[in-house]
């Protein structure tokens, strides 16, 4: 009985250790992305007109871990942006909003996109690799790099933490990689809103 307690309090003491230990890197983790959130509200004045429908974060919480490829067939996550602003948006070429919302994604990469920013357009078709490429050349698309992920897992992951819930998503992502506001459904990103809006993002 000794023994057996001795054992049982050992266990008790090693899972109060790294329970403790785990609660501390995920608070830190929800730590580093407290500033999105405050960056957020600050940025909330200016979700109107053409982004009324963004929904800044409310919670200090970092994206998963996010996995897609360039048009090389090198993996990225959104580790390769650490430091820079980005607008991160999911699409696919049966996506009918997608359509209308590309060329203005593209002329906003054209306006702010540098050392500082990237909109991160990532497609999501499983079937034809092909046809997304095409695809963007049909709507003029010149300024934006090309991402995919034909697993659509990226869709899936987002879901999975209620950040994406049909084509097309978007989210406004800070240097450290957190949210800092969410959008369901197309916005005409070349607006004057938009522009103002990210170009305040880009310098907090």
């Amino acid at each position: 009985m000794v023994v057996l307690g001795g054992v049982a309090g050992v266990a008790v003491g090693l899972a109060g250790v790294y329970g403790i230990g785990r609660l501390a890197r995920n608070a830190g983790q929800e730590q580093a992305c407290v500033p999105a959130v405050d960056m957020a509200k600050k940025l909330s004045p200016l979700m109107k007109g053409e982004v009324a429908a963004l929904a800044p974060a409310s919670a200090a919480k970092r994206l998963p871990v996010l996995t897609f490829k360039d048009s090389s067939g090198q993996q990225k996550t959104l580790e390769d942006w650490k430091g820079r602003t980005i607008l991160l948006n999911l699409w696919a070429t049966w996506c009918v909003p997608c359509r209308k919302e590309m060329p203005a994604l593209d002329a906003l990469q054209g306006k702010l996109g540098g050392p500082d920013f990237e909109v991160v357009t990532v497609n999501i078709d499983t079937r034809d690799v092909d046809k997304p490429k095409a695809w963007l050349k049909d709507v003029n698309v010149s300024k934006l790099t090309y991402y995919a992920d034909n697993t659509a897992k990226v869709f899936q992951d987002l879901k999975e933490v209620g950040k994406a819930f049909g084509m097309p998503t978007t989210i406004l992502v800070d240097k450290a990689g957190c949210e800092v506001a969410t959008l369901a459904g197309p916005a005409e990103w070349a607006s004057d809103d938009a522009v103002k809006l990210v170009g305040a993002a880009i310098k907090n």
